[in-house]
């Protein structure tokens, strides 16, 4: 298994290395490029050499703003999010012993709990959290019971709704059109 998220050799090898890079690009995906945000765990691992949630945590807030701010910045939010990154990763910690692959590996779970425990993380509304689960389900192996379902219209086959549908630069440009056909219909509706 290997991730094809980025377009960046070294970014993609990271995300599919350690599932706390994942979770953490993941977080990192909202008002910013999809390739922007899966980058910025390699960037934070670059700047601060950290690449575990423990590490992560317990850094100097002011230290870890600084890191996300380097250009280029890690997101166009550095603030609210470098915050936001030091709470998840603490939240791992203290839930998960530092272990971001247990939320989907612990216990065996089915899709609808690991959904249940991903909504449960700072930062994972409702859809995000789909999201996240079909892109364990349709790229990172995961297979537990009822996955596709709980993740609603990202868990579909053959759909090009997600990051969790990016393989290539051919399924990155239909997962573009699908989000800029889904923009211009809620523009139309207002």
């Amino acid at each position: 298994m290997a991730l094809h998220i980025t377009g960046d050799t070294a970014a993609d090898a990271l995300l599919t290395d350690n599932p706390l890079a994942l979770l953490v690009g993941m977080l990192l995906d909202q008002q910013v490029p999809m390739e922007t945000a899966f980058v910025g765990p390699l960037k934070i691992e670059q700047r601060t050499g950290a690449t575990d949630a423990s590490a992560i945590a317990s850094m100097d807030p002011e230290e870890f703003l600084e890191a996300f701010k380097t250009t280029p910045a890690v997101h166009r939010f550095p603030g609210s999010m470098a915050t936001r990154v030091q709470t998840l990763c603490q939240t791992i910690v203290d839930d998960w012993g530092g272990d971001a692959a247990a939320l989907w590996t612990q216990g065996e779970p089915n899709g609808a709990e690991v959904l249940k425990r991903l909504k449960a993380l700072p930062g994972f509304g409702e859809q995000k959290a789909k999201i996240f689960l079909a892109l364990l389900g349709k790229q990172y192996g995961f297979t537990g019971a009822g996955w596709r379902e709980a993740a609603g219209d990202y868990g579909v086959d053959g759909s090009f709704r997600s990051v969790a549908d990016i393989v290539s630069p051919e399924s990155l440009t239909k997962v573009r059109e699908h989000k800029k056909a889904m923009k211009a219909a809620a523009k139309a509706e207002k």
